[in-house]
């Protein structure tokens, strides 16, 4: 760590290693020129002490032991075999055209990557292949091509105030969203109904992983 509280990995490849990066004091900064393999990540600060800046991360594991919200730095990771654990909300993984003029976003990308043991919550994948994810089982659900798709799901009645707040708005989702992946049990607290209820209008479409 630097005086000004900062912790750089650049420039170097960093192999069969596990990165603690816990101390909530300090800011992380991966890349640029940097790749990272076959290492596992435990992430417990927040997201604004975190930044990637074009980092390639490939066969690595993502222990996120404090909730990492609302974190657009993934756009700026090219992440390639990799597995997560933990609780994401708001966050935004692939690539993002519009973020482009910021370092280390032209990078952004994913693929074969596994989110099946992470709890997601209004998280997005952006201009990638979603049929190479492996998304959160129930109570978490992936709605793929949220935008193509929200006429259809916004044709069915949706119990309390989901369809008027969340399934009306898909269409309105940046034009890149290829998935979106909510939390159940968040949104039928939010929104005045319950996990069983959203599931059995769920089930009724295929665009809908759970």
């Amino acid at each position: 760590m630097d005086r000004f509280g900062n912790v750089l990995f650049e420039s170097k490849e960093i192999e069969n290693e596990r990165l603690e990066l816990t101390d909530k004091e300090a800011h992380y900064f991966l890349g640029p020129n940097l790749t990272v393999k076959n290492c596992t990540l435990v992430l417990k600060v927040s997201a604004p002490r975190l930044f990637f800046d074009g980092a390639r991360f490939i066969n690595c594991t993502f222990e996120v032991k404090q909730e990492l919200k609302n974190h657009q730095q993934w756009l700026a990771a090219s992440l390639k075999g990799c597995r997560f654990k933990g609780r994401l909300s708001g966050c935004d993984f692939g690539h993002w055209p519009e973020y482009m003029s910021l370092p280390g976003f032209q990078h952004g990308s994913i693929e074969d990557c596994d989110f099946s043991a992470a709890r997601m919550t209004g998280c997005r994948i952006m201009g990638s292949d979603p049929a190479t994810l492996h998304f959160p089982k129930w109570p978490c659900f992936t709605i793929l091509d949220p935008i193509g798709r929200s006429r259809e799901l916004n044709s069915v009645q949706w119990p309390g105030q989901v369809g008027p707040i969340i399934i009306e708005t898909l269409r309105k989702q940046p034009p890149g969203t290829v998935a979106l992946t909510e939390d159940a049990t968040a949104i039928a607290k939010r929104f005045d109904t319950t996990p069983e209820e959203l599931r059995a209008v769920i089930e009724k479409f295929d665009c809908i992983l759970y």
